[in-house]
This record gives C-alpha cells, sequence and structure tokens, in this order.
C-alpha cells in the first residue's frame, strides 16, 4: 500500500508538472519582434522591382504636354456647290471659306535647361501656335528651332532659362526584357506613367519614317505619348514615344520609340547647321527576291537592284544605270536596299564611295561622289 501510494504522488506531480508546461508553452504570446513587420529598406520604396517612383520623380518634372492649333480654310456646303448648278452658274454663288482653328496634343522633353525641347515632328506640324504645359502647370510659349521628317523628329525653344532637364541615358546598351516606362499625355488626360519591357531593338522597314532604328517596347502608348520620354528604371532617357501598331486606335502592347541616340544626333545637327545633313546617291533600289535572283544568275540577298536612277543625280552622273546590281559599298556587303539607305546617309556630301556591282553579269567597280540628300520621296537614296 506505501509503495502504491507513492507512485499515486508521483505520478500526480509529473503530470501537473507537464501540465504547467504546455500552458505556458502554447499560451504565452511570442516576442512582439516576430509580429511587427520590419520596415522596408529606404532604396526598396523608391526602385524597382517594388516601385520605379525614383525615377519618375526624376524624369517627369522634364517632360511636357505640347498643345498646337493651326487655323484652316474651310467651304461650307450650300446648294450651290452642287455640281449641277456649278455648271450653269460656276462659283458665283459659292459659299466663302471660313476659318477653322484645328488643335492637336502631344509631349515633349526638356533637353537642355535654356529652353530646347524634343518632340516629334508630326506633333508640331504646319503648327501655327505651339504651347507647352509643365508638369508643375506652368505654360510657356514655343517656336520651331528645327526639323527633320525623314525621322519625325523636331526641335523646340522657349525663352525660358531656368527649366528641368532630363537626364540622357544609352539607348544602345539597351536589351530585350530590359524595363521601360512611357511618360506623356495620352488623350489630354494629363501626364501619364505607364510601364513595360523592351520588347525588341533595331526594328526597321515599318513604313513609319525613312530611317528606323525603332526600340519596341509592351509600355502603354496611346495618341498623345507621341514626342514623350521613354526612360530606363533609372529615370535615364533612352528614347522618343513615337508610334504604334493598333487595329483599334489604342495601345495593343506594341509601340515604337526613337532610339536616343538617333535623336541626339539629329538635335545636335539641327542645333548646330539649321538642318540634318545626309549623304544621297540618287537611286531607287529593290531587294532581291528569290525570283529575281533567278533571272540576273544571283543569290538571293546578295545585293541591291536599281530599280531607277535620277536624271543628273550622283549616281547617273557616275554612270549607273537601271538594272545594275550592288553588292557592296566601300567594300560593306549589301543585304537590302535599306542598308544602301543608311549608309549613304552617313557619307558627308562631297565624299566619294566605291560602287561594286554586276551588269549584264558583269562586275563593274565605279567610284561615286555623294550629294547632300533634298526633301524628297523617301524611296529615292
Amino acid at each position: 500500500m506505501k509503495r502504491a501510494f507513492t507512485y499515486i504522488v508521483s505520478s500526480a506531480v509529473a503530470g501537473m508538472a507537464a501540465a504547467y508546461l504546455a500552458v505556458t508553452l502554447f499560451t504565452t504570446p511570442p516576442p512582439a519582434d516576430l509580429l511587427t513587420p520590419a520596415p522596408l529598406p529606404p532604396m526598396a520604396l523608391t526602385q524597382g522591382p517594388v516601385s520605379y517612383a525614383g525615377a519618375v520623380q526624376s524624369a517627369a518634372p522634364a517632360v511636357v504636354n505640347i498643345f498646337t492649333a493651326k487655323v484652316t480654310l474651310q467651304r461650307g456646303s450650300s446648294l450651290f456647290d452642287d455640281p449641277f448648278f456649278q455648271r450653269f452658274f460656276g462659283d458665283r454663288f459659292q459659299s466663302p471659306p471660313r476659318k477653322k482653328l484645328q488643335t492637336s496634343l502631344g509631349s515633349g522633353v526638356i533637353i537642355s535647361g535654356n529652353g530646347y525641347i524634343l518632340t516629334n515632328n508630326h506633333v508640331i506640324e504646319d503648327a501655327d501656335q505651339i504651347r507647352v504645359v509643365l508638369s508643375s502647370g506652368r505654360t510657356l510659349d514655343a517656336r520651331v528651332a528645327g526639323v527633320d521628317p525623314d525621322t519625325d523628329l523636331a526641335v523646340l525653344k522657349t525663352d525660358a532659362d531656368d527649366l528641368p532637364t532630363i537626364t540622357v541615358g544609352d539607348s544602345q546598351g539597351l536589351q530585350v526584357g530590359d524595363v521601360v516606362l512611357a511618360i506623356g499625355n495620352p488623350f489630354g488626360v494629363g501626364q501619364t506613367v505607364t510601364m513595360g519591357i523592351v520588347s525588341a531593338t533595331g526594328r526597321n522597314q515599318l513604313g513609319i519614317n525613312t530611317f528606323e532604328n525603332f526600340i519596341q517596347t509592351d509600355a502603354a502608348i496611346n495618341p498623345g505619348n507621341s514626342g514623350g520620354a521613354l526612360i530606363n528604371a533609372h529615370g535615364q532617357l533612352v528614347g522618343i514615344n513615337t508610334a504604334i501598331f493598333s487595329k483599334s486606335g489604342g495601345s495593343q502592347g506594341i509601340g515604337f520609340a526613337i532610339p536616343v541616340a538617333l535623336a541626339k544626333g539629329v538635335m545636335e545637327q539641327i542645333l548646330k547647321q539649321g538642318r540634318v545633313v545626309r549623304g544621297w546617291l540618287g537611286i531607287a533600289g529593290q531587294d532581291i527576291t528569290p525570283e529575281l535572283a533567278e533571272s540576273f544568275n544571283l543569290k538571293a540577298g546578295s545585293g541591291v537592284l536599281i530599280s531607277g536612277v535620277l536624271e543628273g543625280g550622283p549616281a547617273d552622273k557616275a554612270g549607273l544605270a537601271p538594272g545594275d546590281v550592288i553588292s557592296t559599298i566601300n567594300n560593306q556587303p549589301l543585304t537590302n536596299a535599306h542598308d544602301i539607305l543608311n549608309l549613304i546617309a552617313a557619307v558627308p556630301p562631297g565624299d566619294k564611295v566605291r560602287i561594286k556591282g554586276w551588269r549584264n553579269q558583269e562586275p563593274f567597280d565605279l567610284q561615286v561622289e555623294v550629294s547632300e540628300r533634298p526633301l524628297m520621296d523617301p524611296r529615292q537614296q
């Protein structure tokens, strides 16, 4: 009995001890620092991938809204405008033309603090009045300093000299997959930021501009974004938003921007000499298709067929003729007509280039003096 009593008491004490431990372990709240969210590092609040607010705050003040206006003459319609009445009365009873004010909107980027703004040519083309509005609400009048329709770029000038400027980045170092942000004024709703990635680089032969080397992005670009900034994740300008591919008129994830490296070169020439100077041969070229290659006994993609030569132009003076096939320019092989356009455009007017090719299946080797490219049909090179 004594042994049994001792066993019972020992068991009870052990049970009570176990119960005390269980209550203590499972009901005592954990330390406060395990429940309180840890504060985010300062950099994480303003930089990706959590946020790109820092990049936007750096670039947005230098992106402006551009409003343009032009006066057009519009003839009012009346009964006497009908061709039947015009046969008998002519224009004697036609209503006089009326003046109509047309307005449009776009975006621009302040490149220098003394008032130079980069935008698209189609944003300000034929405008009688140009006004820019900064993100702060400040409004300024602007005038055209120069345009380059071949790349759809324009430079504006305001009289202000205390403007915020954007930091220019390196568009040549962009890679597919890099994060980019588009800043502009879509549909006139006010400054807006959209995000995407670089979908492709070096896009050309799209039929948008004469000289094309676009950055493709899926950042939403809509009407009104034209001329605005495409920036990288550090807030640096890498492109000028220019066009979208769309069947509906809205963004479908395929937008195009002019690389800032190209835009800088155009702007520097405009400010230095008032225009962009490019080389020109005065020919129209055609890519060699398999059918043409068979006809001319050539390899497809082995050169460019001359389909037209402007009379009195540099190529005509050097003896080039329609039907000739150009294989190299300054020993650089050609695969399509776009290659000729870019190679010759980079040659200073007055310099000579060496052109090799084939005529009637016989080789030729000519020296051609390049002239300055005039404003003309974009198909002529």
